[in-house]
């Protein structure tokens, strides 16, 4: 349950494909309202980059938990050592709202401190922190990691390295955007235009990574069937000599 087939080189190669190759911004496009929202600024990019990074690792965490002891097939098994058989029921149907629920909270919370310790970046953030709670990005980040059904540590990886993935796009984009705002721009495409131009760029160097998997772990059904395949196609020994 906490590290299954996966090595710590797997944990490595998960990480490095979820920042670079699946980045959750640039190849998925999840999360892109605030993302060009608040891009203005590398400061106030870098601020909400570090709320999303630190709300999507501890929702995933929760969110796990959830999936695993609550809403999962079969996830109710552990009631039977208080002699309740629950095996049976299932409550899927209740996970996007317990979700959801798990990660507005603890926005909620993170907005709370921001505002106590930050408030200059509270201002500078002003409708789209609590706007996180409902960022597509956080969600589906989430929801990737119990439908592949990572063990505990991968999720946590990988819930860890989606965020630094979209912290790492919104910030390279609001760097550039800063020298876009000194620089001798077509009018027609001053603004919004250029992001989008800038974003589309952007997402082709990341999507020309797509294919490429690091964090197979040794044993998966994916490792078994490339080793079938090899062995299928490899000649027979009596060839080989010749």
């Amino acid at each position: 349950m906490l590290m299954g087939d996966y090595s710590f080189l797997n944990l490595f190669g998960l990480l490095i494909q979820s920042v670079f190759i699946e980045n959750f911004l640039l190849a998925n496009f999840l999360g892109m309202c605030t993302y060009l929202a608040c891009s203005n600024k590398l400061k106030t990019a870098n601020g909400l980059g570090v709320a999303v990074v630190l709300v999507l690792t501890i929702s995933g965490i929760l969110n796990w938990c959830v999936f695993k002891f609550v809403t999962g097939a079969g996830a109710l098994s552990w009631l039977s050592y208080f002699g309740i058989d629950a095996a049976n029921i299932n409550l899927n149907f209740l996970q996007f709202l317990l979700f959801i629920s798990i990660i507005a909270g603890f926005t909620q919370m993170l907005e709370i401190i921001i505002e106590k310790f930050s408030p200059a970046l509270y201002s500078s953030l002003g409708l789209y922190l609590p706007l996180i709670a409902v960022n597509c990005a956080i969600l589906g980040a989430c929801l990737f990691a119990v439908t592949r059904n990572y063990p505990f540590f991968p999720n946590l990886v990988y819930v860890f390295a989606s965020g630094l993935g979209w912290w790492l796009a919104i910030a390279l984009v609001a760097a550039i955007r800063e020298k876009l705002a000194v620089s001798d721009v077509v009018p027609g495409l001053r603004g919004m235009g250029i992001t989008f131009i800038v974003s589309g760029l952007m997402a082709m160097a990341f999507q020309g990574f797509t294919g490429i998997k690091l964090a197979s772990p040794s044993g998966s059904a994916l490792t078994t069937a490339n080793e079938a395949l090899e062995l299928q196609t490899a000649p027979e020994p009596s060839q080989a000599n010749f």
